[in-house]
């Protein structure tokens, strides 16, 4: 019996070493983390109290920053005067309380054509915060001209109307000045208008003009009044001689349909009249009608 039991429990030299490390990698990993809190000290507690002699250095330090600005009240606060934004010098922006650098920015506006119409266009300028503007805005001085509002070619047709200047502008002709004349027109939406009357070759009607991006039907009946179009004006493309180039930017032709026209051509030749084009299956009979003023037959 006994040697029976020693067969299943008896253990070799061996084993024996075996089980003796691993007693003591166990007992290691068990104390280690004792060992270590007594040789590296009493793990840091983040709390209120100890936060508290930071939170104190870092409002002394921004009261200190405060004062020293206070000091310099030309950079903090400026000098206020009366001036013309149009054309005012670097100094006299610095002068009022902007850098170097926002000066230069408004300057940059200037050179490539900006102009300061109203107290608004002043406050749009990146470079001037509202606080800013806020403290500078009682002292603007603009100064109003016929030529702030108006080129001094294309010159719309105005009537007044109970002290209302009323105008009306040709729109094929107008520039952007001209443009934004016309009430309900800023300078960024002229410039969309203009952007697409080069991409179409013109406008035909005022109709089209709800093309535009952000012309819904309130913005177009406030403008069809004070609008008008001469469709002589419009830059008509040469059917039989116009390269894919020319029709891709088109904005009424997709790209297969003027791929369409292209490969039409030059397997049956030149085009002699808009009725040829009803021969090309992609174009529909009302995309024909609408291209119809745009095109010549040479």
């Amino acid at each position: 019996m006994y040697r029976k039991l020693k067969k299943y429990v008896e253990i070799s030299p061996r084993e024996f070493r075996g089980m003796v490390v691993l007693i003591c990698v166990l007992l290691f990993v068990f104390v280690s983390p004792y060992i270590y809190e007594k040789i590296m000290g009493d793990p840091l507690k983040i709390t209120v109290e100890t936060l508290a002699p930071k939170i104190a250095e870092i409002e002394s330090f921004d009261q200190k920053s405060e004062k020293f600005y206070d000091k310099d009240p030309r950079v903090v606060k400026g000098e206020l005067f009366e001036f013309d934004p149009n054309n005012l010098s670097v100094e006299n922006w610095v002068k009022l309380g902007l850098t170097n650098k926002q000066a230069a920015s408004i300057k940059k506006y200037e050179a490539k054509g900006g102009e300061f119409r109203t107290l608004a266009d002043v406050k749009k300028m990146y470079a001037i915060t509202d606080a800013m503007y806020q403290r500078i805005e009682p002292y603007i001085r603009i100064p109003e001209t016929e030529s702030s509002f108006k080129s001094t070619f294309n010159k719309p047709f105005e009537k007044k109307y109970g002290g209302k200047t009323s105008i009306n502008v040709e729109v094929n002709g107008a520039d952007s000045v001209t443009l934004v004349a016309v009430r309900g027109i800023g300078p960024s939406f002229a410039s969309r208008i203009i952007k697409y009357r080069s991409r179409l070759g013109g406008f035909v009607t005022l109709e089209q003009l709800r093309e535009v991006y952000g012309v819904d039907s309130a913005k177009f009946d406030e403008l069809q009044p004070q609008l008008n179009i001469n469709s002589q004006r419009i830059q008509k493309i040469s059917i039989n001689r116009c390269s894919m180039d020319d029709l891709k930017t088109f904005p009424y032709l997709k790209y297969k349909q003027a791929n369409a026209i292209i490969a039409y051509r030059n397997q049956h030749g030149n085009f002699l009249n808009i009725g040829d084009l009803n021969k090309i299956a992609i174009l529909s009979p009302e995309l024909i009608q609408k291209i119809a003023p745009y095109l010549k037959f040479e």
